[in-house]
C-alpha cells in the first residue's frame, strides 16, 4: 500500500510540473522588443513592416512590387492618392490662371509659360504630379504608359517632342501655353527633389528668358519654396507646390501661388496606427474605419483602403490664399485621431523608423514632427533614423539587430530597393 501511494504522488507530481511548463510561453516584453502580440516572440520577417511615403514599385513602369507589399500578413502601405492629388494641383494652376487673365502673360507674347521643376523622374508620385499639370494645361504628350513625365531641358522655342503647346482662351484672348523648360532636381551627389539644384535651376532660367515665365511649378514645395525665394517672389512670378509645408502655407501671403496638402496629419497617423493594431491583436481598421476605445476614428473622406494593393491613401487638399490660415501648422495632429490610448491596455512597444533623407523639407519638418506627437498618443517607441538620400546601405546598416523590435517603418531612397531591407528581416 506504501508503495502504490509513494508511486501515486510522484506521479502526480510530475503531471503538475509538466502543466505548469506547458502554460509558460517563451516571449519577451515590449520594452525589450521582439514581442508583437503579447504571446510568444515573432520571427523578423512575420512583425509588422509598414512601407511609407514611398510605395514599392518599379521605377521605370510604375508597377507595384507586390512581393514587397505581400511581404507577411502584416505588411502595408501608407501614402496618398498621387493621382487625384496631381489633378488637384494641375487645375489649381488652371484656376489661377483664368481667376488673373488680365495681368498673367507679363511680357504680352501671347504665350503663357511656365517652368516646372521635376523631383525624382523614377518615383511615381514625381510621375504623377508632372503628368497632372501637363494634362491640366494641354502640354502632355502620350506616351507608352500615358503622359510623357520626362524633363524638356529648354523648350523656349515649342519645338520639344516630350510636350507639346497647349492652348487657353481668357477673356476671349486664346494664349498658347508652353513648358519653357522642366529638369530633375538631383545633385552632384544624387540626391533627388534637390532645393539647391531647383534655386540654382531658376537662377539660370531667369537669366536666360525671365520674362518669358510667367509660372513657376515645382513637383515639392521644398524646390518651390527654393524657387520663390530666389527670383519669383521678388518678380512678382505665382509658384505652385505640393506639399503644405508650413514655410509654403506662410509664403501664400506673400505671392506663393499655392500648394496642395497630401494630408501629412492623416498620413503619419496611418504609419504608427496599423503597427499599433498589429501588436495589439485587433483588427487592423481599429482606429481607423471604426472608433478604438479612445474614440479615435476617421472619416471616409480623408482616406481609402485599396485591399488588392494592401495600401493606405490620404486624400489631397488645395491650399490657397482662400484658405490657407487653416494649414498654417502643419504639425498638429489631425484632431479626430488625438485621443491618448490607455498605456496598460496599451502596452509600450519598440518600432524602427527611418527617413530616407534627414535634409527632405517635407519629411523632416512635417511627417517626422507628425510622428513624434503620434508615438506617444499610440504610446509606441520609435527609434527614427535618418538617411542621407543617396545611399540605401547608409540606412540599411543600422538596422543591425532587427530582433529588439516589434515592427518596422521603412521609407526607402528608390522604390525598387524593398529587397535590401525584407533581406534583412529574412535573416
Amino acid at each position: 500500500m506504501r508503495k502504490f501511494l509513494a508511486f501515486a504522488v510522484a506521479l502526480f507530481m510530475v503531471f503538475s510540473l509538466v502543466g505548469c511548463s506547458s502554460e509558460t510561453p517563451t516571449e519577451t516584453t515590449g520594452t525589450e522588443g521582439g514581442d508583437t502580440t503579447g504571446g510568444e516572440t515573432v520571427a523578423n520577417n512575420q512583425k509588422p513592416l509598414i512601407w511609407f511615403n514611398r510605395q514599392p514599385s518599379n521605377s521605370t513602369t510604375g508597377e507595384l512590387d507586390m512581393n514587397a507589399l505581400s511581404f507577411n500578413e502584416n505588411t502595408y502601405y501608407v501614402g496618398f492618392d498621387a493621382n487625384q492629388g496631381a489633378e488637384l494641383q494641375g487645375q489649381m494652376v488652371v484656376d489661377y490662371i483664368t481667376a488673373h487673365a488680365s495681368e498673367i502673360d507679363r511680357n504680352g507674347d501671347g504665350v503663357i509659360g511656365y517652368v516646372l521643376a521635376i523631383g525624382d523622374i523614377g518615383h511615381n508620385d514625381s510621375i504623377a504630379r508632372t503628368r497632372g499639370v501637363r494634362s491640366a494645361l494641354g502640354t502632355g504628350i502620350e506616351g507608352e504608359n500615358g503622359i510623357v513625365s520626362d524633363p524638356v531641358g529648354v523648350n523656349t522655342d515649342g519645338s520639344s517632342s516630350v510636350v507639346k503647346d497647349g492652348s487657353i482662351e481668357l477673356d476671349g484672348t486664346t494664349y498658347f501655353v508652353r513648358e519653357l523648360a522642366s529638369q530633375e532636381m538631383k545633385n552632384a551627389t544624387g540626391a533627388t527633389w534637390d532645393a539647391a539644384t531647383a534655386g540654382n535651376a531658376i537662377n539660370t532660367w531667369s537669366a536666360s528668358f525671365g520674362d518669358q515665365i510667367d509660372l513657376v511649378v515645382s513637383n515639392n514645395d521644398g524646390m518651390g519654396m527654393a524657387m520663390f525665394n530666389g527670383w519669383s517672389k521678388a518678380q512678382g512670378v505665382p509658384t505652385f507646390g505640393y506639399d503644405a509645408n508650413a514655410d509654403a502655407v506662410a509664403a501664400i501671403a506673400e505671392g506663393y501661388g499655392g500648394t496642395i496638402s497630401q494630408h501629412a496629419d492623416v498620413q503619419a497617423y496611418l504609419t504608427l496606427r496599423l503597427v499599433r493594431n498589429v501588436v495589439d491583436g485587433v483588427d487592423i481598421n481599429t482606429g481607423i474605419a471604426t472608433a478604438d476605445d479612445a474614440g479615435n476614428v476617421l472619416s471616409d473622406d480623408v482616406y481609402y483602403y485599396d485591399e488588392e494593393a494592401r495600401s493606405y491613401y490620404a486624400l489631397n487638399v488645395a491650399v490657397t490664399a482662400d484658405n490657407y490660415e487653416d494649414f498654417l501648422d502643419s504639425t498638429v495632429p489631425y484632431a479626430p485621431v488625438s485621443n491618448e490610448l490607455d498605456k496598460e491596455a496599451h502596452p509600450a512597444k519598440n518600432v524602427w523608423l527611418d527617413i530616407y533623407n534627414s535634409a527632405d523639407n517635407f519629411l523632416s519638418a512635417t511627417y517626422q514632427p507628425l510622428l513624434q506627437n503620434y508615438d506617444d498618443i499610440l504610446n509606441l517607441n520609435v527609434e527614427y533614423i535618418g538617411g542621407d538620400g543617396q545611399n540605401e546601405s547608409a540606412i540599411v546598416n543600422r538596422l543591425g539587430n532587427p530582433s529588439q523590435y516589434d515592427a518596422f517603418c521603412i521609407n526607402m531612397v528608390k522604390t525598387d530597393n524593398a529587397t535590401s531591407y525584407t533581406a534583412v528581416l529574412n535573416q
